[in-house]
């Protein structure tokens, strides 16, 4: 699953559900599924399963502090026999997403320290369409990032930050 999060700066939250956990990373500029870019993707702390549907607003002075969306949800299998731990380990997880705006095949690969590469692998779900700016709406309630800002509380006009303009 991936969450659209507006706290400090705007970053996509990539989660991988593996040993009862989400195993998370943050992408600063979002998943692309152009198979010539390469993303940086920030490995955080791993999250609760029950934040997977998580959508709404994070007081601001707590960690996270901001609006929160789901952005994308789906599930995802792994490639080849390896578990997702030993992939983990080795610094490179091959994976095919199953989600509502991601699919295909994608790769995460460890560069140094928490930093990782997440890569789109060329397949018939390959596009160049920036795909956070054609579909910046919520999987679960189909709003934007003020909207659920504006619905929980937030700050509206921070959220709207990470919305596209004009939409």
């Amino acid at each position: 699953m991936v969450q659209k999060h507006r706290a400090s700066a705007l970053h996509y939250d990539f989660r991988l559900e593996a040993g009862g956990v989400l195993v998370s990373w943050a992408v600063p500029k979002g998943p692309s599924p152009d198979p010539k870019v390469k993303r940086l993707a920030m490995a955080v702390e791993d999250h609760p399963l029950d934040y997977a549907r998580f959508e709404g607003v994070i007081p601001e002075g707590e960690y996270g502090g901001g609006t929160v969306m789901v952005w994308d949800i789906g599930t995802y299998e792994l490639e080849g026999d390896e578990s997702f731990d030993e992939a983990l380990r080795k610094g490179r997880i091959v994976f095919t997403l199953n989600g509502k705006k991601l699919r295909g095949g994608w790769v995460l690969v460890h560069t140094s320290g928490r930093q990782w590469l997440l890569m789109k692998r060329t397949d018939r779900h390959a596009s160049t369409v920036d795909v956070t700016r054609a579909k910046p709406r919520s999987v679960l309630t189909r709003r934007l990032l003020a909207g659920i800002a504006r619905d929980e509380g937030g700050d509206v006009a921070k959220a709207a930050t990470g919305d596209p303009s004009g939409r």
